[in-house]
């Protein structure tokens, strides 16, 4: 009843209300279709901007992004603790037992220099050992070497 009697004493001023209220909405909307007509270009230009703009943010993320490839590589480690030198392996191979000094050595990181002052020679032997070690290996590299002589088991 409340509610009833608050719409027909205020019937009037709620119809004018709304009624302005449509009024209000009806002039906005032409004046944002005014505006549309007016600036058609600009706001044309603008989303083609916005288009192209977003399109290059995408490309450039796509083409920068590394194209990386995660491969895991497993090995078998040797033990230095129980070694037992192959001599099979390197009489076969004919490795000598300077070579096989100069092996060990590198497997412990040294370079060419440090080989020659441990071993006491100079640094034109440890490379004419290193090459005949590395002919007899078929090997081109100290790593290489190394990880076969592990594998061989001619050092620890």
């Amino acid at each position: 009843m409340i509610a009833g009697n608050f719409f027909s004493k205020n019937k009037m001023v709620l119809l004018y209300g709304a009624s302005l209220a449509i009024l209000l909405f009806l002039l906005k909307w032409l004046e944002l279709r005014f505006i549309i007509y007016d600036y058609s270009f600009e706001i044309y230009a603008g989303s083609i901007a916005l288009i192209f703009t977003s399109l290059g943010i995408w490309l450039a993320l796509k083409l920068a992004k590394p194209k990386m490839q995660t491969v895991i590589v497993e090995r078998e480690v040797y033990a230095g603790a129980d070694f037992i030198l192959n001599a099979k392996e390197q009489a076969a191979l004919g490795v000598s037992k300077r070579e096989l000094e100069v092996l060990e050595l590198m497997a412990e990181g040294l370079s060419n220099d440090e080989i020659a002052g441990r071993l006491f020679v100079s640094l034109n032997t440890v490379k004419t050992h290193s090459s005949k070690l590395f002919e007899k290996m078929e090997v081109s590299r100290r790593t290489q070497a190394v990880e076969k002589g592990k594998r061989l088991r001619l050092i620890p």
